[in-house]
């Protein structure tokens, strides 16, 4: 049976200057890593048991039936600093199927490339498949991975590394900064263009600037909250990487956090804490005055838009701090929320942050009762916190139990395995690749075969730095 995509290429409708037609570039010797069969069945897509046939289509070496293949094109604040034009500069849209995109990343230089090879290396393609289809499982809107191929091929970064291409799904790949080039470029007739695209493909119940503004602010809300509550650093939350669909995108210098503290840090790039986990939410609501900022060309009576927009940037602070608190307080087993559980959060990150308590196991491990293995010495601050606690969980109509259980899951990806994971893929095996894959996809169960995949690096095994993909 050949494969069958039922591609729909909408994007192509919008000007042409929002995207250049482009092929991947085929590759010296594929060979198919992964493939996510009920993905693949979500999309519509009738399969083969052609393992050539899916490694030459998801590595770019040849182009399936139905596809129009493009590089989109965006902008973009990187670190606070305004890039006029970036772009997709090793990626290639193949099309839409079933609503959603279909990418190859890796696939080859595009005209955006900026002197880049267009390439990837086979360690940021197997860790954005393993920590994109982790955050799936956990619940939690992001892209997802469809296929990972190698290429044969060794390509440059500080040494000669194996090439490999990630075949990545998203509900579409439109940017803030895709709003943001059209605006610098003064160019109102595409950003209506896009905007009716964005509201038509997202959020159908908008119609307006304003509207389609709110209904984007509220979808990143919940989406770094939502973060925050398992302890996920992006690591690279530039304009050019925030989704408007309110998916988790580009999985580069990302990580998710050992030894709980707020200013932490991982990418190697972000060297003034920019990114830290406990900035997000700032800088969110920076990312979104961006996008209002990309909307006004497309108001009649200006100030009065600068109002509306400035006045639903500054209720997202605290619309997020709303939803943290509620992710935080179902941690904690409550679902009947009260004004002084957020204190109750608080105090517990703050013990947790003075004992440096590894944040997934410590809350999980509250979620089992046993409290003395959360590795807080439990005497003093975290004695009368549990007190505390205990007390408020008897108020609750649905079980505290229960409610955790949900919100507290036994399995994240953790650093020190995913940096195995590439350096062991690298020499040739798969094994822990394919092992983090069938555990991750049940992160709320545990499990005695994969005990050892909830235990904290040792010292010799932490990751201190993360690294962007390109």
């Amino acid at each position: 049976m050949t494969l069958h995509i039922p591609f729909d290429n909408t994007y192509v409708s919008l000007p042409n200057r929002l995207f250049s037609h482009q092929k991947p570039t085929p590759v010296r010797g594929p060979k198919l890593l992964a493939f996510n069969h009920p993905l693949a069945e979500a999309l519509g897509m009738t399969e083969t048991d052609d393992a050539v046939e899916l490694a030459n289509v998801f590595s770019g070496s040849s182009v399936p039936d139905g596809a129009e293949p493009i590089a989109q094109l965006y902008a973009g604040h990187q670190f606070g600093q305004w890039n006029p034009q970036l772009g997709d500069g090793r990626a290639v849209l193949l099309g839409e199927s079933n609503g959603y995109d279909i990418q190859l990343k890796g696939s080859g230089p595009t005209p955006y490339a900026r002197r880049g090879d267009g390439r990837a290396w086979l360690g940021p393609v197997l860790r954005e498949y393993v920590v994109s289809e982790a955050m799936h499982a956990l619940g939690i809107p992001t892209t997802r991975a469809l296929a990972a191929a190698e290429t044969g091929e060794e390509i440059m970064r500080d040494r000669p590394l194996p090439g490999a291409v990630l075949t990545r799904v998203a509900s579409s790949h439109i940017r803030v900064g895709t709003f943001q080039v059209l605006a610098a470029r003064q160019d109102v007739e595409g950003l209506q263009s896009l905007l009716d695209y964005a509201i038509a493909r997202h959020y159908p119940s908008t119609g307006t600037p304003a509207d389609f503004l709110k209904a984007v602010v509220a979808k990143q809300a919940e989406l770094i909250a939502h973060w925050m509550s398992v302890g996920f650093i992006h690591g690279v939350m530039n304009t050019d990487n925030c989704a408007i669909s309110g998916e988790t995108i580009d999985y580069g210098p990302c990580a998710f956090m050992d030894a709980f503290h707020p200013g932490q840090v991982f990418s190697s790039i972000d060297r003034n804490g920019r990114y830290a986990y406990g900035n997000q939410p700032q800088i969110i609501a920076w990312n979104m005055a961006q996008l209002a900022t990309s909307l006004l060309p497309l108001e009649d009576n200006s100030d009065a838009a600068v109002e509306e927009f400035t006045n639903i940037i500054n209720d997202m602070p605290s619309m997020l701090r709303r939803i943290w608190q509620e992710k935080f307080a179902a941690k904690l087993g409550l679902s009947k929320i009260i004004d002084s559980d957020e204190a109750l959060i608080t105090q517990l990150l703050a013990i947790m942050t003075n004992q440096k308590a590894d944040f997934t196991n410590s809350f999980r491990y509250l979620t089992d009762g046993s409290v003395s293995e959360t590795g807080i010495e439990a005497h003093g601050d975290y004695a009368t916190w549990h007190a505390q606690w205990t007390a408020r969980k008897q108020d609750q109509s649905t079980s505290p139990e229960e409610v955790m259980a949900k919100s507290n899951p036994y399995l994240i990806p953790r650093n020190h395995q995913i940096e195995l994971m590439i350096t062991q893929a690298v020499a040739g095996d798969y094994e822990l690749f394919h092992r983090l894959n069938a555990v991750l996809a049940a992160p709320f169960e545990a499990s005695v075969e994969a005990t050892d995949l909830t235990t904290p690096p040792t010292a010799e095994e932490k990751v201190t730095q993360t690294f962007c993909g390109t």
